[in-house]
């Protein structure tokens, strides 16, 4: 399993992850719940899934019957929730932030 660094964007991306660690997640769903712009989410979302952390997958229905382009999920993976999970729970130690670890940094 590959390390990453963790800034303050992608703990927020993995935060929402870990809130529901086993709901797959859409771009636009991630860009509403972390506040962060495309051209900072997807990259961060690539690096993740390079990392293991991440598996993506396109939606399978017609586009034509939902009425609009297919979506791609992100999904944390087995380890890459194990990792995700340490990976705050350092970053709240280095910070010396307490809170609860299932749910990242509040």
């Amino acid at each position: 399993m590959a390390q990453l660094r963790i800034t303050t964007s992608v703990a927020a991306v993995l935060t929402v992850f870990l809130a529901e660690p086993d709901s797959p997640r859409y771009g636009l769903e991630l860009m509403h719940a972390t506040g962060q712009p495309s051209g900072t989410l997807y990259p961060i979302l690539t690096r993740l899934q390079q990392a293991g952390w991440v598996a993506a997958e396109w939606e399978t229905a017609d586009p034509s019957e939902l009425g609009r382009p297919p979506r791609r999920y992100y999904r944390l993976t087995p380890d890459g929730a194990a990792s995700a999970r340490s990976a705050l729970a350092a970053l709240r130690r280095s910070l010396g932030i307490t809170g609860n670890p299932a749910t990242g940094l509040a």
